[in-house]
């Protein structure tokens, strides 16, 4: 009994949806689900779907590996002075903070802006 589709790994971490190789290692084309397409800006939003109504200020698009987007998470979140959480390559941040974090990824260089309302 052969199956390709793997259950359960431990060597690799996460995996594309579509090709099943490591996520660094991920060869299906932009767009697609398995890859995150970046046009290069950072998105600073703020979110309250699922958690029962407190918001929280999400940074997307900053396209780091995990380590460096964990030091720059804990970085930023003394900043704001509050918790926060990194989940899917993405950074949350409790509370809105939304332009205090635009104005401190641009200074570190990143093309950031504000999205949503």
């Amino acid at each position: 009994m052969t199956s390709s589709r793997i259950v359960y790994s431990t060597d690799v971490g996460e995996r594309c949806p579509n090709c099943q190789r490591p996520v660094r290692d991920c060869v299906c084309k932009k767009g697609t689900p398995g890859k995150t397409a970046s046009d290069g800006v950072v998105r600073v939003s703020r979110e309250t779907a699922g958690r029962k109504g407190k918001g929280v200020t999400v940074i997307a698009g900053l396209g780091l590996p995990p380590d460096q987007l964990a030091a720059l998470a804990t970085e930023l979140k003394k900043k704001c002075g509050s918790g926060g959480a990194v989940d899917n390559g993405r950074i949350e941040i409790q509370g809105d903070h939304r332009d205090k974090l635009v104005q401190e990824l641009t200074t570190r260089g990143f093309k950031a802006k504000r999205a949503g309302g």
